[in-house]
């Protein structure tokens, strides 16, 4: 009898480890899923499907414990090529009634197969096994023992799965992490853009704050008609909160945006055409000066974000294409910098290391140009062994910072949609517990005088815009002369000079 169990098991093994190697593949009119059963103890009775923004697990209580499934879903290549050419309807995607059905069942009866025709062939290796080197070998006791054990890994999983996965029996559906919260609270995930514009009254009193400030206490010359003023962003990450950004950009006078980078989450132009990105980066009316970071490519050299981007006619990439650079001169002031070589989901290598490498390339292409007034990169490593007029301004650590004339921008949009579900440790009694929570939101505006000198740079931070509860930060007025040394003499900024781009050709050295 012990032996019967363990060749079941041998069998049930090798059945399982087939739908492993070989998946089968079963899809509704917009949705494909990769389907095996899971050989995790854990996930008894369970279909569990892993997603990028969380997992959907869907627990049956049958008479019999069944063997998991795992799920891979993936919204087909011929959908998601629809979000470049304007707006999807979530709706049109929602499956037809009975379609999901339909393709689980079909696809249960084919793993069913697969796993049977597992089985009998592990069962076939070990009868091939047990005859190798024997010249007479006994015949009825080995014959009765495997096809018992082949009737049992074959009938007791088929068995427990067809009276488990029925609609019937269904105890639960588990959604973790980003997706559980947005079964919850759909419209935050829907109505960004609504949310943004919610909050522009709140971010209206803080610029209201800044000037009464700046009217108290700074000093005139730093409160001096600017030259030119830049709103300064970072990490984006899929969310649009561009109406903020416009209503900023309308009250404080910007001349133009800077953004360096991780504008989407996972490297695709399509998420941003889906949140309406890159149209409302158009209508903000002001240029719109780009350099990639490290969630806006698959790989080190998909540009599809920037070409996309490239469409949208005041937007200005300081690096179009992979080494070759361009220097725009906004009001007079200079204005260059690098892509991040960095793409989603890369690991295993030096990153400090490889930043380096990016700015000494980019410092020998731009061998004897006139030194820029803003230096922009994604990362902060490498920008350091760079030389500047002025500024370096860089965002990516999600934290605002500042050292010497080095500016870190904080996240605008406090680290995107999914750090916005980090469920806070709370004592017990606390009514704070369960509240959404995100890195503060944050931006800078860097005011250049009419001498093409650092005027002031102003921080902004807050939080809690998407959980409906605004909370008030910082806002700190720093005089220019303590973030950079004074322009050269001579020179003149202003809205009368326009924006020109030139493209960077190094000058060899003498």
């Amino acid at each position: 009898m012990l032996t019967v169990l363990i060749l079941a098991l041998v069998g049930y093994l090798g059945g399982m480890i087939t739908t492993n190697l070989w998946p089968i593949s079963t899809e509704t009119d917009n949705f494909r899923a990769t389907v095996r059963v899971t050989p995790s103890l854990l996930q008894t009775s369970v279909v569990h499907a892993p997603t990028v923004f969380g997992d959907i697990d869907m627990h049956f209580a049958g008479a019999l414990p069944a063997p998991g499934i795992e799920a891979r879903l993936q919204v087909k290549e011929e959908i998601t090529d629809l979000f470049t050419q304007g707006r999807v309807d979530v709706a049109e995607l929602t499956p037809e009634d009975g379609e999901v059905r339909a393709a689980m069942e079909s696809g249960l009866r084919e793993l069913g197969l697969k796993f049977v025709g597992g089985v009998l062939l592990t069962q076939a290796a070990v009868v091939g096994l047990y005859l190798t080197g024997r010249s007479r070998p006994p015949w009825r006791h080995p014959v009765i023992a495997i096809g018992t054990a082949t009737a049992l890994a074959v009938t007791v999983p088929s068995l427990a799965a067809v009276t488990t996965y029925r609609t019937a029996n269904f105890a639960a559906y588990e959604a973790t992490s980003l997706l559980g919260t947005v079964r919850s609270n759909s419209g935050l995930f829907t109505d960004i853009q609504g949310q943004a514009q919610k909050a522009t009254p709140y971010v209206q009193n803080l610029l209201a704050l800044s000037d009464a400030l700046q009217q108290e206490f700074v000093p005139a010359e730093t409160a001096a008609q600017p030259g030119a003023r830049f709103l300064l962003i970072s990490d984006m990450h899929g969310m649009n909160y561009y109406p903020l950004i416009q209503q900023i950009v309308q009250d404080e006078q910007i001349t133009a945006v800077i953004d360096t980078g991780d504008l989407v989450n996972f490297g695709r132009p399509q998420e941003g055409e889906l949140a309406g990105i890159y149209t409302a980066i158009e209508d903000l009316g002001v240029p719109y000066v780009f350099v990639r970071g490290n969630h806006d490519a698959l790989y080190r050299t998909d540009e599809a974000v920037l070409r996309r981007l490239d469409q949208i006619p005041n937007v200005i990439l300081l690096e179009p294409t992979d080494g070759e650079f361009v220097e725009a001169t906004i009001d007079g002031v200079r204005i260059t910098g690098y892509n991040d070589w960095r793409y989603f989901a890369q690991v295993g290598v030096d990153f400090k290391a490889e930043q380096e490498v990016a700015a000494e390339r980019f410092a020998t292409a731009t061998q004897g140009w006139p030194l820029p007034d803003i230096l922009a990169s994604h990362q902060p490593f490498g920008l350091d062994q760079l030389e500047t007029g002025a500024v370096t301004v860089n965002g990516h650590m999600h934290s605002p910072a500042l050292n010497d004339n080095h500016i870190q921008m904080g996240t605008f949009s406090g680290g995107g949609l999914v750090n916005h579900f980090q469920v806070p440790q709370t004592q017990e009694g606390d009514d704070t517990a369960g509240e959404l929570v995100g890195q503060p939101y944050a931006f800078d505006i860097l005011s250049f005088g009419t001498d093409c000198s650092v005027q002031s740079l102003t921080r902004y931070t807050y939080r809690n815009l998407v959980s409906g509860r605004p909370q008030f930060d910082n806002v700190t007025i720093i005089n220019g002369n303590r973030v950079a040394a004074p322009a050269e003499e001579g020179r003149t900024c202003g809205p009368e000079l326009g924006v020109e781009t030139t493209p960077i050709t190094p000058t060899p050295a003498e």
